[in-house]
């Protein structure tokens, strides 16, 4: 998970301390004890204790009966707020409701946050294919679908910054070299879509899609993931286009 940078002052300090506490937690370690968070968190023992004593005081951190820290439910209240997640994806369902419904096949919702893919929202068809992706989870911006859209259309500094990083490979068919990745996403910009094939795993195709706001912005992607090999992407491209563009046409409507 990517951590942030150090906020100035002696608040901005507890502040990175508190969110460093919270970054302990992920999606296979939902509960941990109190000398886990501090192994994770890589700080002191007293330390630990004393933030997750005001965290469960305010919430964010809860303790169960078995003496295991989780997750509060006052930060997915505070979390539900925001725009780009659950507002978003409450436009945004109707139309991956029926993407899904017409293809049976792993629908998903992200945006970009700074180099990361954030997915937003996820459905998954009837026997579709396994994913690696989550609701909440982040990926990089170099192999998903709708990573390469994301990153095809972020502004220049970003590209160059991800493109300047190691970029890890997922499978032998992940495309790590910036100069090839370069030229895929002009592709993609060209094209308005984004295949990714066999990049994350050996059995998944995707097919994303950019979603615009009222500005000409884009915002999000749609995507779908299918089994490599089910059938021909170009296939899937005028389905995952078309929800794009109707839920873009949705983001343009005020109100």
């Amino acid at each position: 998970m990517m951590r942030r940078g150090r906020p100035a002052g002696p608040t901005g300090s507890v502040v990175r301390r508190a969110f460093r506490l919270l970054d302990a937690f992920d999606a296979q370690r939902r509960a941990l004890t109190l000398s886990e968070i501090a192994r994770r968190s890589d700080m002191p023992l007293p330390t630990v204790h004393r933030l997750l004593r005001d965290l469960c005081a305010l919430g964010a951190v809860e303790r169960g009966d078995d003496g295991l820290f989780r997750i509060g439910l006052r930060l997915w209240e505070i979390g539900s707020l925001a725009p780009r997640g659950q507002g978003l994806r409450e436009r945004a369902l109707p139309f991956l409701e029926d993407l899904s419904q017409i293809t049976k096949e792993n629908v998903q919702l992200a945006v970009r946050e700074s180099t990361e893919v954030v997915f937003v929202e996820r459905i998954a068809g009837s026997g579709a294919v396994p994913v690696l992706t989550r609701v909440g989870g982040r990926f990089a911006l170099t192999a998903t679908g709708v990573g390469l859209v994301l990153l095809a259309h972020a502004p220049a500094e970003i590209q160059a910054t991800v493109l300047s990083m190691p970029i890890e490979r997922y499978t032998p068919r992940t495309v790590t070299d910036p100069a090839q990745l370069r030229r895929m996403l002009a592709d993609v910009r060209a094209q308005g879509f984004a295949i990714s094939d066999r990049q994350i795993s050996m059995d998944t195709l995707s097919v994303a899609a950019p979603v615009q706001d009222g500005h000409g912005q884009v915002v999000a992607a749609v995507s779908l993931v299918v089994h490599h090999g089910s059938t021909s992407p170009h296939f899937l491209v005028p389905l995952v286009r078309t929800s794009a563009r109707a839920l873009s046409r949705a983001l343009a409507t005020p109100g």
